[in-house]
């Protein structure tokens, strides 16, 4: 680095401690001005991290007295932080709150289509009501909040996959964190599984919806500079469009993979969704891409049995369905746990694949799992197999 500024967009600074960041907030070698950028000198740490995060950090700072928090990003995202600190305009938008609750009617209950960790999730009408947006507003009480709010921002805004829900707009504004999506008309892949009165859905579409979810973390594992972590893999974060097609959804716990080619992990606090967790993780609190490797064979074993992750029993224990759908599939009898509703749908051959397909992603070992690639790959065989069947069926 050399004394004078520097854009955005050349900046590598995401994803880190801050810290040690404190002078560059409050001390030397920040302007007063906040809507420029920080003027970076010899002196200046290569973990400063761009202006807008430490905008955001000032306004929350002030409002909810949060101390710091570590968050990511880095140069292969190539997010265009202009010099008002605003998302770049033919990616993401930032809007105004009044705007927001127009969209939603005040936030009116009646709008809302969902709850999570982040908040609430309303469907909104934009642009004089002609375009439809999901907006999840964060509860001000729930235990993800900024961390979550920036990652999402600053990685979504520059991230751009036909299987990837985009972001369109943000708003910070007057305390309030939202976010603005392009709304998936079919809700999560998880309400049409099970504990639902909408159709089934027959096997062909869920084979394409977890074709669809594989080729998307496989975008995510595969940037060109740094592997991205979704780390919060499951059948509610996967969304299905119109046409049902499938779209990877919530990156707010997302994480950058290593920039040393020699380390194949980074190391970060559990977050992850029980039932749905590496164990290989649990034990050397290590992440990899083979983390969502695992958690997509259990979303796999979802799709396949119309079963939740986990399994409260009469006694209060806890089943995991990806113990017992190992288990099932070693002794050849996965067919007893497949969802009732598939019965004869499924053919011999087409279900030994996906079982493959599925069991492969749950290796105790990380480096015994496939890479996405292959499960995209596995998949359409899978899918293939079933065509041929139907086919062969038809011209008997």
């Amino acid at each position: 680095m050399g004394v004078g500024q520097i854009s955005g967009c050349n900046d590598t600074g995401m994803f880190r401690s801050w810290d040690p960041d404190n002078n560059y907030i409050y001390g030397p070698g920040t302007t007063q001005v906040y809507d420029n950028p920080i003027r970076y000198t010899m002196d200046t740490p290569n973990y400063t991290a761009p202006e807008l995060v430490y905008q955001t950090q000032r306004i929350l700072l002030q409002k909810r007295g949060v101390k710091h928090y570590n968050t990511t990003c880095d140069q292969q995202s190539q997010a265009q932080i202009s010099s008002d600190a605003t998302l770049p305009s033919n990616h993401c938008h930032r809007f105004t709150l009044q705007e927001v609750k127009t969209a939603t009617n005040e936030f009116n209950d009646n709008c809302c289509i969902g709850i999570g960790g982040f908040g609430k999730v309303y469907k909104g009408y934009m642009d004089n009501a002609t375009t439809t947006v999901a907006i999840k507003r964060l509860n001000l009480s729930s235990s993800q909040g900024l961390r979550e709010f920036v990652t999402e921002i600053l990685l979504l805004s520059s991230l751009r996959h036909v299987r990837l829900v985009s972001l369109i707009e943000y708003c910070e504004d007057d305390g309030e964190m939202v976010l603005v999506y392009e709304y998936m008309a079919h809700g999560t892949l998880q309400e049409h599984l099970y504990s639902t009165n909408k159709p089934l859905l027959s096997w062909k579409r869920r084979l394409d919806i977890c074709i669809g979810a594989a080729k998307g973390l496989h975008y995510l594992h595969s940037c060109e500079k740094r592997a991205i972590i979704h780390w919060d893999v499951k059948s509610t974060n996967i969304l299905l469009d119109e046409n049902w097609v499938a779209n990877v959804f919530d990156f707010g716990l997302s994480k950058l993979g290593s920039k040393d080619p020699l380390k194949t992990h980074v190391v970060t606090a559990v977050k992850c969704s029980f039932g749905y967790i590496d164990p290989e993780y649990c034990g050397t609190k290590q992440l990899t891409e083979k983390s969502d490797v695992y958690s997509f064979g259990v979303v796999l074993f979802e799709v396949l049995c119309a079963r939740p992750a986990v399994v409260q029993c009469a006694s209060d224990e806890h089943v995991s369905l990806a113990e017992r759908a190992k288990s099932c599939h070693q002794k050849g009898t996965l067919q007893e746990i497949i969802d009732p509703k598939l019965r004869g749908q499924i053919a011999p051959g087409c279900l030994r694949k996906f079982g493959e397909v599925a069991s492969s992603c749950m290796h105790e070992e990380g480096r015994e799992r496939p890479a996405m690639e292959e499960e995209v790959w596995g998949l359409q065989f899978a899918l293939n197999y079933k065509n041929g069947h139907e086919t062969i069926s038809q011209n008997k």
